[in-house]
């Protein structure tokens, strides 16, 4: 059965045009990676835990920013593992620069029985849309255009 995400795709528009929050994977598979390696804050949902529940808690580990206010769903996405990530929409302005994230641990280099401890993300930005829609993962593609479609900017 495919696992499921949940997320929250943070946006503001203070400055004219839409931007969204969106986080980079860290890690050495990742750290030379730049198109097409971003995300929305996410992570995987315990069984039985409410989604939205998980998203916040999510966006918490991986950022160590707490954000409050109205969500708007959107529609799941599946991402090319077939992984499921619900998101929702959270109009709020953080510190791409404060983020603090939680870490993982890892046998690096390969093979060499050496064990390293990697943060689960190494960095966070703020993109107009175009920007972002080169720097996200394909299978979060969705949910920009479901975004401006609220966001009543859709071209």
């Amino acid at each position: 059965m495919p696992k499921t995400s949940a997320g929250l795709l943070l946006y503001r528009s203070g400055r004219g045009v839409p931007e969204v929050f969106l986080v980079h994977p860290g890690g050495p598979f990742w750290a030379k990676k730049d198109a097409g390696a971003w995300s929305i804050p996410k992570g995987e949902a315990e069984p039985g835990e409410d989604l939205l529940a998980a998203a916040r808690r999510e966006f918490q580990e991986e950022t160590g920013l707490a954000v409050d206010g109205d969500v708007r769903a959107l529609d799941p996405v599946r991402q090319p593992s077939g992984k499921r990530v619900h998101a929702w929409a959270l109009e709020a302005d953080v510190d791409a620069g404060a983020i603090r994230s939680n870490s993982f641990e890892m046998e690096w280099p390969p093979r060499s029985g050496l064990r390293r401890e990697f943060p689960e993300v190494d960095r966070a930005a703020w993109f107009d849309l175009p920007t972002a829609r080169s720097k996200i993962t394909k299978g979060q593609l969705g949910l920009l255009d479901q975004l401006e479609r609220l966001l009543g900017t859709a071209q």
